[in-house]
């Protein structure tokens, strides 16, 4: 039996019990934030909600829409990294051996899975919609509420801006991992783009999407570098970042709308803010709903959730049944 034959993407498959094994994010079984939506009047939904400026979307007559694909493509196009696929047990069992005898370094491997399909999967599906479709209750937000187009190119603005908020916590992690998780993150972005240009938006030449590649590029290098800009310095200047990337700059620009979506970026932020490397490094997260207020935390609450963090990892480590593939040098204290 050749070592060679268990290839690296088979290796991925085998911690992706423990890291997708959770339905949802770790901070989000406390009390970080309100389910409630009733009690939730100043969450960014109930806020874009309340203007009363009778704006329109912005004119897309002459932009193509997402159209509905005769079959939808998933976003895993390899059987490895579908969500239903299991290696069988003698390959799950080769795994774990070659992990121990060659000592790999899984937090390195699992960046692929984790962010290049996962974080990048919760990314797409915010602003993710087709032609005559219904949208999710998130979509709405931004579609609807928001009063966004409903355009292809506005669902890569949705999507860079979910990618930046996460780009701010994998650049908190150490440098080695956090830049691994960032260019694969990117990297599947582009790969996926690339397939939706020729199989929904059916552009059938290389040059021309090679075009669009670029420029998608472009904008997504602008736009990180704007919210960059915003987040260091302030409110203001990150509204005018979200202004000029998320609206494209119009002019009948809602400010209520702006501060809206500045409320749900410091929403996202603050939970990414409580998440430990470690915890976020195995896919420990999900987008807070628009419709949901984020609470602060107290700092007797902090500590009881660094204790629970703590304890958990702790015994995780220390048992002897945890397999390789699921073990981790990140922290689990910061």
């Amino acid at each position: 039996m050749s070592i060679t034959r268990l290839t690296s993407s088979q290796l991925s498959v085998l911690f992706r019990r423990a890291t997708f094994s959770y339905p949802k994010a770790y901070l989000h079984q406390t009390n970080v934030f309100r389910q409630n939506k009733e009690a939730a009047q100043d969450s960014p939904e109930i806020l874009a909600q309340s203007s009363h400026l009778n704006s329109n979307p912005l004119d897309v007559s002459n932009k193509a829409p997402v159209k509905n694909a005769k079959s939808k493509i998933p976003l895993a196009h390899s059987k490895y990294e579908s969500s239903k696929y299991e290696l069988p047990k003698w390959k799950e069992a080769l795994g774990e051996l070659v992990i121990r005898a060659f000592r790999l370094d899984m937090d390195r491997v699992r960046a692929g899975p984790v962010a290049g399909s996962y974080y990048y999967k919760i990314c797409k599906d915010q602003g993710l919609q087709y032609e005559d479709e219904p949208l999710s209750e998130t979509a709405k937000y931004f579609y609807e509420d928001l009063k966004l187009p409903r355009t292809f190119s506005q669902w890569f603005q949705i999507t860079v801006l979910h990618e930046w908020m996460l780009f701010v916590r994998m650049r908190a992690m150490p440098f080695k991992y956090g830049k691994n998780y960032q260019q694969k993150l990117v990297d599947r972005t582009f790969s996926d783009i690339e397939l939706r240009l020729f199989e929904e938006m059916k552009v059938n030449s290389g040059r021309i999407a090679d075009q669009y590649l670029k420029d998608f590029n472009t904008q997504l290098r602008g736009a990180v570098f704007a919210y960059d800009e915003g987040f260091a310095t302030d409110d203001p200047t990150l509204a005018t970042a979200v202004w000029r990337n998320l609206f494209g700059g119009r002019k009948n620009i809602d400010m209520l709308h702006l501060e809206s979506v500045v409320r749900y970026i410091h929403s996202q932020l603050y939970v990414l803010s409580r998440l430990s490397d470690r915890e976020f490094a195995t896919g420990k997260f999900k987008f807070v709903p628009p419709g949901v207020k984020v609470e602060k935390l107290t700092a007797q609450q902090e500590e009881e959730l660094k204790a629970k963090t703590v304890a958990k990892y702790e015994a995780l480590d220390k048992d002897p049944k945890t397999l390789p593939s699921e073990r981790s040098k990140l922290s689990y204290t910061n």
